[in-house]
């Protein structure tokens, strides 16, 4: 959809790839507006049931593009600012991540090389995040003065402790798969995480769409709820689901042992 992002399908599942090898895929404006554009898109597209996010080149994502900055500052304080609105809760910047988690279907990164900064929060964003076990991550905005701000304050505080969210924001050293595996920014590694992530993803598209929509939904929204208001959304969620098509066929396909043909 632009040369900076690519959307390609495979079935059911369709994949996203940060196109800027030759940059390691840092995010310049263009690449931003790209990857919001590319979550919005499949945002509509029924016939997705997963999407595998990925970077083609050496690394994932190395973070912003330095040498991009000024144009970046230039397009954050036009039209009210970074406090602006223009996503839903969110400005451009942060629904670089934010799109991703609020995407219908569920999200699967796929990590390797680097991924620094606003790449790091742009992994952030999927709902299950596999890595290479030689890939390195930071936290980078503080070492050019700044703080995470493209929705990392939402979505480390889903998947790490408070404490170590602190250390790796305050020092924005750099650390590796097996620290973001232990505090729990990845799901899991793999030698050949792209091939794991599609694999998963196609396992999730085969099951019911409904289902998979509404769970990735419920978690969401019960992610801060209390215990009385997450069992009534979590019943809330079972009686829309309950006697549908998708539901009875996936009880048909189940007690005939025979693949299952959901409609999206």
């Amino acid at each position: 959809m632009s040369d900076r992002v690519t959307i390609t399908q495979e079935d059911q599942v369709a994949i996203v790839t940060l196109s800027r090898p030759e940059k390691r895929n840092a995010l310049d404006l263009e690449m931003i507006e790209a990857i919001v554009a590319a979550g919005q898109e499949l945002a509509k597209r029924k016939d997705i049931r997963a999407v595998v996010l990925t970077g083609d080149g050496e690394a994932f994502c190395a973070g912003l593009d330095l040498a991009a900055m000024p144009l970046i500052a230039q397009a954050a304080m036009s039209d009210g600012g970074f406090t602006q609105r223009t996503h839903g809760n969110s400005n451009l910047f942060q629904a670089v991540a934010m799109v991703w988690a609020e995407l219908p279907q569920p999200v699967i990164a796929a990590v390797h090389g680097f991924s620094f900064g606003g790449g790091f929060q742009l992994m952030l964003g999927a709902d299950i995040r596999i890595a290479d076990p030689n890939t390195k991550f930071s936290v980078m905005e503080g070492r050019w003065g700044l703080v995470p701000d493209m929705g990392g304050m939402v979505l480390m505080r889903r998947l790490a402790r408070e404490d170590v969210i602190r250390k790796i924001t305050y020092t924005a050293q750099v650390f590796s798969s097996d620290d973001a595996l232990a505090w729990g920014f990845v799901t899991e590694l793999s030698a050949a995480p792209l091939e794991a992530a599609k694999a998963l993803a196609q396992e999730i598209a085969g099951k019911s769409p409904d289902a998979v929509r509404s769970a990735k939904k419920l978690i969401s929204d019960t992610e801060l709820t209390g215990w009385h208001e997450t069992l009534v959304e979590e019943s809330k969620a079972q009686e829309a689901l309950v006697g549908q098509k998708n539901q009875m066929e996936a009880v048909m396909a189940g007690m005939q042992k025979r693949p299952a043909k959901y409609s999206d």
